[in-house]
């Protein structure tokens, strides 16, 4: 058998060089002490980026805070145990935060028992995906409040790094519909006066930026002369669309949604009450489509099968996930979309109803809230049984400090 601690320091650089996430590189380095000295460690994005300017977006905020959170899954050492997908806020080092992973909010308060501690040497630990948030600052900001303002801009952020120059660019949607543009170093953001309908996503892929607008009309963005070209004409059909980047392929979701009155609000009144206050009505979904960028064709195929592949729709991000990658068992078979939902709810730690996460299966059309399911009920929040189990938790690696 060969010895791989044996491998020259300059090879274990370069493979290194080529693993795709900074867990990958943790776990890289943990193998020997050879490897650990060959290879440096992930550089921090602590305190990343800095404060931005609200000149030409917002008028109402002192500027914006923009936070970069990262979604892993943690697979239990143990057999026929689910895989548990959270959500970590690490921009302050003495204090990260743990969020949920596929809306806004964050967990305010954890069992007595929950661990702080994690060894990679006994939880396989996947990135499964990234998001930015821009957050709204209403006063000026000093070291120490970096991080606590209010997280309220509800759009998508997509994000471009200049690599070792520090840099950035970013996109998202302002609140006309229309894109807007903020380059690192500049004072104002700068809008893209292009609308034929207004845009509901955006998302970096391939190195570029990518929209979409209410009908499916997908363009690429220019962030240097602000013009945008179409990929891909319109689909129509649903209410939302949401891009994906799955395995190298870009994958736009249709999400069909239907009025009804928001019954979880408390009002008993009946339909003669909604239909004079319509404000009372909540948005449910139904169901979703699910088509991929043909760049060649200029095109959306739709795909009906998204085989062992899982789509999580969230609020600031969306991503996939190879169910047996991240599972590792036959029980999560794939091919279908998680998403949050006013009517797949929950009672959040003061006895409101708060969304929940739903399931649609593509295969069978079925849609409901993903506590239904056996092998994916207990993936989110509360954290599963395996978590709080000794035989998981030791002195190592430390991938928590939640406070």
């Amino acid at each position: 058998m060969a010895d791989w601690s044996t491998l020259p320091a300059e090879l274990l650089h370069l493979i290194s060089q080529h693993l795709p996430t900074s867990t990958d590189v943790l776990r890289f380095r943990s193998i020997c002490a050879i490897w650990r000295a060959a290879v440096p460690p992930p550089p921090s994005s602590v305190a990343r980026f800095p404060v931005l300017p609200n000149c030409g977006i917002s008028d109402t905020s002192w500027g914006f805070y923009l936070s970069k959170r990262t979604i892993y899954s943690l697979q239990s050492p143990l057999p026929d145990q689910s895989s548990w997908i959270i959500k970590l806020d690490r921009d302050n080092p003495a204090r990260m935060r743990l969020l949920n992973p596929l809306d806004r909010s964050q967990f305010k308060s954890f069992p007595s028992a929950f661990p702080k501690l994690f060894s990679f040497f006994n939880i396989r630990v996947r990135e499964l995906g990234e998001e930015y948030a821009l957050q709204y600052i209403n006063f000026r900001p000093t070291a120490s409040s970096i991080g606590e303002a209010g997280n309220l801009y509800m759009e998508k952020v997509a994000v471009l790094n200049n690599g070792s120059s520090g840099g950035f660019v970013l996109l998202t949607i302002h609140v006309s519909g229309k894109l807007v543009v903020y380059k690192s170093g500049d004072e104002r953001w700068r809008l893209i006066d292009d609308l034929p309908s207004p845009y509901d996503d955006v998302i970096l892929w391939k190195g570029k930026f990518y929209a979409v607008d209410n009908t499916g009309r997908i363009v690429v963005v220019n962030t240097v002369d602000l013009n945008v070209s179409v990929a891909a004409n319109s689909i129509f059909g649903g209410d939302k669309k949401l891009l994906v980047d799955s395995d190298g392929d870009l994958l736009v979701v249709d999400m069909y949604l239907s009025v009804e009155p928001a019954d979880d609000l408390g009002f008993n009144e009946g339909l003669e009450f909604y239909e004079e206050f319509d404000s009372f009505m909540s948005e449910r979904t139904v169901k979703f489509k699910v088509f991929r960028l043909d760049e060649e064709g200029e095109r959306w195929v739709e795909i009906t099968n998204l085989g062992d592949i899982m789509l999580f729709l969230g609020d600031n991000c969306a991503f996939s996930a190879s169910a047996a990658e991240v599972f590792g068992d036959e029980k999560c078979r794939g091919n279908c979309i998680f998403f949050t939902d006013q009517y797949c709810n929950r009672e959040d730690e003061g006895g409101l109803k708060a969304r929940g996460v739903g399931l649609f299966d593509l295969g069978s059309g079925s849609i409901g809230p993903v506590d239904s399911h056996i092998g994916y009920s207990k993936m989110f929040w509360p954290p599963p049984d395996w978590v709080y189990s000794t035989a998981s938790i030791e002195a190592g690696l430390e991938l928590l400090n939640i406070r």
